[in-house]
């Protein structure tokens, strides 16, 4: 199935209506992952026009994902890469752990974004970032298509050099998504260190269930948007 390539026009209508210089594409991979981290990329392409066949991740063969990603980490202006981890994710929740990668990528920018344009509906980055959230960003938004591209690539390299420990589990092929061979794997070995140990599916491992962890939500967990810029495309 063809699909429309992406463009810059979230990013020059930004840059009009805001005055912004520098706008920066971020998006995330892991979030349903049962093992690995939550990892952000953040991509900066200014307005040139991007490689061919550049859209989400999702909608790429994985060769082509890796082809691509090498082309895109030369063409981009700059990107940069954030984890949390595990353990992270057990102690601070999702939403906290995607804004913790999130930033770690902007803050390895060689220059500060003016503006963020945010793959999804929610802002889970709030002030003092500046920031557009775009439904399906990462396959109509050129920096965010790239920076989906990165983030797959790059997190599953990360999963695959687990193999050789974990063999059973494999993460080179599901890169610590559930999966047959995942699941069958949990179910006989337990989780490994790479593991998050809050999540539900601990819950329907007998032997396992003990190793659960159970985070407490305190006041103050969910984030404030007030950084989201007050316009709509």
């Amino acid at each position: 199935m063809a699909y429309e390539p992406p463009t810059h026009t979230v990013e020059r209508s930004i840059r009009a209506i805001t005055g912004a210089k520098i706008v920066a594409g971020v998006d995330e991979v892991g979030r349903g992952a049962w093992a690995g981290p939550v990892t952000v990329c953040a991509a900066i392409t200014g307005l040139r026009r991007p490689p061919a066949g550049l859209t989400d991740s999702k909608l790429l063969s994985p060769k082509r994902r890796t082809e691509l990603a090498a082309l895109l980490e030369d063409w981009v202006t700059c990107h940069a890469l954030g984890h949390a981890s595990p353990r992270e994710i057990d102690e601070l929740g999702m939403t906290a752990s995607l804004r913790l990668a999130a930033v770690r990528a902007l803050e390895g920018l060689p220059v500060r974004p003016d503006a963020v344009i945010l793959d999804g509906k929610h802002d889970y980055l709030g002030r003092p970032w500046q920031v557009r959230t775009v439904i399906k960003g990462d396959r109509s938004c050129v920096a965010v298509a790239a920076a989906s591209v990165i983030a797959k690539v790059r997190r599953d390299a990360m999963m695959a050099e687990l193999q050789g420990e974990f063999a059973p589990f494999g993460f080179a092929a599901n890169a610590g998504y559930p999966s047959p061979v995942h699941k069958a794997a949990l179910a006989e070995w337990g989780p490994t260190p790479h593991h998050r140990l809050s999540w539900s599916y601990l819950d329907a491992l007998p032997r396992w269930r003990h190793l659960k962890r159970v985070r407490v939500v305190v006041a103050g967990d969910e984030l404030e948007d007030g950084g989201q810029l007050g316009f709509d495309f």
